[in-house]
């Protein structure tokens, strides 16, 4: 029987930071926007190798439109079932490395595309499961470790694939960064993707100008409407990201696009403030321009009913280690738990490395929280079969 503890596991994660940085640098040095399809997959490539050695079985499902799905799964001889939800893509397109490679701006300070979000998460949750399998762990029936390859695109490509895995899952472990000052997260709010096209009249502005109808004009006169609807006290965000529209300067222009981001605390407000968007969008600014809406909400809001339990567990075991973690209010960023959590599975989230300024060029991740949290995810799942919470 194990008798690992936590402040052991922390420092053999220590002495391994050498290895973790190593693997992060590579990882963080491979370009894998959610659109570059190549990267994606070799991301996937180098961590299926490692767990592959490690004795999981890979499962990958192709996909032409994004990186491939990838389950690595380790089957053991106890009772439970465990998913770690990782993502391997970035926000970040093709060339961007070149650009800002990973870089080591102290020993306690690491930056590059992806570092915290999620890359970081991903070396950690490696180094866990090493950890873990080298001491003989098998108290549970199955580890699945889940490659999501578009997540920072809504998972558009992934979901039912992410439902399907983490359904009968008796509990969810969220690779995403943790909060500065060692947050974790338990709920959080409904996330959407909405596209506004207008469809107008073309003409050249100087010999036929009246006979055009701007698409531009039309989606110009309810950017403010659409932003006036934001609330982010309340968690309340519209945010018009992309505008889109016309061909050249004298043509008056006949198409235009917005692209909205939508974020809301719960699913009643998401719901509302649907209905207010689609309101805006109906309202004709011009007679001879049309205004359709197209998407909806991505991501489904979670409270934190069902996951406190576990969040109890991780706070238990930084205090073994001492520090503290603490639940992060119902965030209005959402992520592949979004899923797991709707769904009625124990879900905690923010396991990873602690990080700043994600999805900027500011992205830091702190070096030692490798350690610390991954300490952390260690004892989660070494001691979840002993939770009562169990769903059998």
């Amino acid at each position: 029987m194990m008798v690992s503890s936590a402040a052991a596991v922390r420092d053999y994660l220590i002495g391994r930071e050498p290895d973790m940085r190593a693997l992060l640098e590579q990882l963080v040095n491979i370009d894998s926007g959610s659109y570059d399809k190549p990267g994606v997959d070799a991301v996937s490539a180098v961590l299926e190798q490692r767990l592959s050695s490690l004795g999981f079985a890979i499962e990958r499902k192709a996909n032409e439109a994004c990186g491939d799905f990838v389950v690595a799964r380790k089957a053991m001889r106890g009772v439970g079932r465990v998913v770690i939800l990782g993502h391997v893509d970035t926000v970040w397109p093709a060339g961007t490395v070149a650009e800002w490679p990973y870089r080591e701006l102290s020993d306690t300070v690491a930056t590059g595309p992806g570092v915290g979000d999620m890359k970081g998460g991903l070396v950690m949750a490696l180094f866990v499961l090493e950890k873990l399998l080298a001491d003989g762990f098998d108290a549970l029936e199955s580890i699945a470790f889940v490659l999501v390859p578009d997540e920072e695109i809504g998972s558009v490509h992934s979901r039912a694939d992410i439902e399907a895995q983490v359904r009968d899952a008796d509990h969810v472990l969220v690779l995403e960064p943790g909060r500065p000052g060692n947050g974790m997260v338990t709920a959080r709010g409904a996330l959407g993707n909405l596209f506004m096209h207008a469809h107008g009249c073309s003409a050249h502005c100087a010999v036929n100008y009246r006979n055009g109808a701007s698409a531009v004009r039309a989606l110009a006169q309810k950017v403010a409407e659409l932003d006036d609807l934001s609330e982010p006290d309340e968690g309340t965000i519209v945010n018009v990201g992309v505008f889109q529209g016309g061909v050249a300067k004298q043509v008056v222009p006949a198409e235009a696009m917005l692209n909205i981001d939508v974020r809301a605390r719960t699913q009643a407000r998401a719901d509302a403030l649907l209905e207010r968007i689609a309101a805006i969008a109906r309202r004709q600014e011009h007679e001879r321009v049309q205004v359709e809406l197209r998407g909806g909400w991505t991501r489904p809001a979670f409270t934190a009913e069902h996951n406190r339990g576990l969040f109890a567990l991780a706070r238990g075991i930084s205090a073994e280690l001492d520090f503290d973690v603490f639940e992060v209010e119902p965030t209005a960023g959402g992520s592949d738990g979004n899923f797991s959590a709707a769904l009625g599975v124990p879900t905690l989230d923010g396991l990873g490395p602690v990080s700043h300024d994600i999805c900027s060029r500011r992205e830091t991740m702190e070096i030692p929280t490798l350690a610390s949290r991954g300490a952390i995810l260690h004892e989660i799942i070494r001691r979840i079969p002993s939770l009562n919470s169990m769903k059998r």
